[in-house]
């Protein structure tokens, strides 16, 4: 169970796709895991507003999730047709469409976009192989929540798990590998040369090892870029605590969570915990108790002391 623990729960970005403020009905039954009722209710919504372009992203979701490459990349070119970010160069709800060679189309328009509105990247195309690293990195993610959702009414993981988890744990491995490899080439990626989404990806990657080793060996790397801004602070407290944690002590900043005997997630123990959001607040992050409410539901009600 401690696996799945990990699998789920720390990852760097949430899928655009399930990251919406307003929960419509193709999202509910997206989540849900009824892809096929979804996107019928997402192509609903898109006949009675074409312009909403989150609806239409999310149906270009949910057909990828499904395999539909076609209607994947037909809703996918509408929604992104005025977007100038790079989020859904490294969402992985995407990952089936991007061994298609209109893949390249898509990351070259984005990129264009991204820089006519936010300017020139200094390494543009490290920029590219970075976020095509978090995509690939989350790969299958979709399904894995299926499983949590799961485990979470029955108290039992689906046997379909297990063959995706060791998959994934591959993954992981590759990714991994490859960074490295990029690293040697480019260079520790910074915000100001790659962008903050595409600069994160080691952290992603480096949390998302099985070996503590490899945390351990690039947290100062890790926390030198968090401190210099150049790099998320909040990852750099997911992969301190969760290094912490897999040694049995308690954490610093309460970013690893754990299920309890009644399956809900609570932190794991926390040292001097009535003093944790001044250690957070310390490298730029929100009050512990906000954070855990939102991320997990938790009402934390330790005072807090300076």
């Amino acid at each position: 169970m401690k696996r799945l623990i990990f699998i789920v729960f720390f990852v760097l970005l949430s899928s655009i796709c399930s990251a919406q403020s307003f929960v419509s009905e193709g999202d509910k039954l997206r989540q849900g895991g009824n892809l096929k009722e979804a996107i019928e209710a997402y192509k609903t919504d898109f006949h009675k507003s074409p312009k909403n372009w989150k609806n239409t992203y999310n149906l270009a979701c949910a057909y990828a999730l499904t395999f539909q490459k076609d209607s994947a990349y037909h809703y996918l070119n509408i929604a992104l047709k005025d977007d100038t970010s790079l989020w859904a160069l490294a969402d992985a709800d995407l990952y089936a469409l991007i061994d298609d060679p209109r893949w390249l189309d898509i990351e070259g328009r984005q990129l264009n976009c991204f820089q006519k509105q936010n300017g020139q990247l200094e390494q543009p195309e490290y920029a590219l192989k970075l976020l095509n690293v978090i995509l690939k990195d989350q790969a299958l993610d979709y399904y894995i929540d299926q499983a949590k959702s799961y485990y979470i009414k029955n108290g039992n993981l689906p046997q379909w798990y297990y063959p995706l988890g060791s998959y994934k744990q591959e993954i992981y491995k590759n990714e991994y590998d490859k960074m490295l490899r990029h690293i040697d080439q480019y260079g520790w990626p910074k915000y100001s040369k790659v962008g903050k989404l595409a600069a994160d990806a080691p952290l992603l990657v480096i949390n998302h090892h099985e070996s503590d080793s490899v945390r351990k060996k690039h947290l100062a790397q890790i926390k030198q870029a968090c401190m210099e801004k150049e790099g998320s602070c909040m990852e750099f407290a997911k992969i301190q605590d969760r290094i912490l944690v897999n040694e049995n002590k308690p954490q610093i900043y309460g970013m690893q969570f754990r299920y309890n005997s009644e399956r809900n997630l609570e932190p794991f123990p926390i040292i001097d915990p009535e003093y944790v959001d001044q250690r957070r607040n310390e490298i730029g992050l929100e009050p512990l108790k906000d954070y855990l409410k939102r991320k997990i539901n938790f009402e934390w009600t330790i005072i807090q002391k300076e």
